[in-house]
């Protein structure tokens, strides 16, 4: 398994459109570029976390090469028009090697 994080600083107000476009988001990368989905988490300085998880590293890497993005144009509006900054390149790209996460 293969693990990719990303963040955004969202504007002030905008949390709840932010969430709302990154959960269809996530739906549709997960539909599209095969990922096994992703986790939304919040920083103390108020930044979002998404952690994404994929099969293998090839499988992202494909996706990321193909510039996947939230492909319905009301999602990707709603999700650009939220954020105040982000990276541009991931957080932290990663093996998992052990994984005890329950999952049940």
């Amino acid at each position: 398994m293969f693990v990719a994080a990303y963040w955004w600083k969202v504007h002030p107000g905008k949390e709840e459109q932010f969430r709302t476009a990154w959960r269809r988001g996530t739906a549709l990368i997960r539909e599209k570029y095969g990922s096994l989905g992703s986790r939304l988490h919040r920083d103390k300085e108020g930044r979002f976390i998404g952690v994404a998880e994929w099969p293998d590293e090839a499988t992202w890497q494909k996706a990321f090469d193909a510039k996947m993005a939230y492909d319905d144009p009301d999602t990707r509006a709603a999700f650009v028009d939220a954020i105040a900054d982000t990276a541009d390149e991931p957080l932290l790209l990663m093996e998992v090697t052990d994984d005890l996460l329950d999952r049940d």
